[in-house]
C-alpha cells in the first residue's frame, strides 16, 4: 500500500514539474490570460503583462491568491509582498532566481530555470510584479 502512495506522489510531482517547465512558445496555443486581467497603469506595465502572457509563469503564478485556479507557486502579489522594490539587489537576485530555477523560499516545489527568457524582459516582469504589493 505505501509503494502505491509512493508512486502516485512522484507521478504527482512529475505532472507539476513538467507543467511548470512548459516552453510558453506561442505555438501551444492555450495560454493562460489570468495576468491580462490586471489593471494597467501605463506602457510598461502594458508590456510587463504582455511578457507575463506570452511566458509560461501563469502555469504556475497567478497575479493574487483570489485569481482562479490552483498554483504550484506563489501568487505575484505574494511575491510583492515579501520584498521590497526599493532595495537595488532586490530586482537582481529575483532576475537571477528565474533564470536559474530553485526551491525552497517558497515550499518544496522547485520553479525550473528559465535560461531562455531574455534577461531585460524577465527584469520587466520583477519590475511590474513588485508593483502589485496589497
Amino acid at each position: 500500500m505505501n509503494f502505491s502512495k509512493s508512486l502516485v506522489a512522484i507521478l504527482a510531482s512529475s505532472v507539476i514539474l513538467s507543467a511548470c517547465g512548459n516552453s510558453g512558445d506561442a505555438k501551444s496555443g492555450s495560454k493562460d490570460t489570468t495576468a491580462a486581467a490586471a489593471p494597467a497603469n501605463n506602457a510598461a506595465s502594458d508590456k510587463a503583462l504582455e511578457m507575463i502572457a506570452a511566458s509560461d509563469c501563469t502555469t504556475c503564478h497567478r497575479l493574487n491568491k483570489n485569481a482562479t485556479g490552483a498554483t504550484t507557486g506563489p501568487a505575484y502579489s505574494d511575491v510583492a509582498a515579501k520584498y521590497s522594490p526599493a532595495a537595488d539587489t532586490t530586482v537582481d537576485r529575483l532576475v537571477k532566481k528565474i533564470v536559474t530555477g530553485g526551491s525552497g523560499v517558497w515550499g518544496s516545489v522547485p520553479m525550473t530555470p528559465h535560461p531562455a527568457l531574455k534577461e531585460a524582459d524577465i527584469r520587466t516582469m520583477v519590475n511590474y510584479i513588485l508593483t502589485l504589493k496589497n
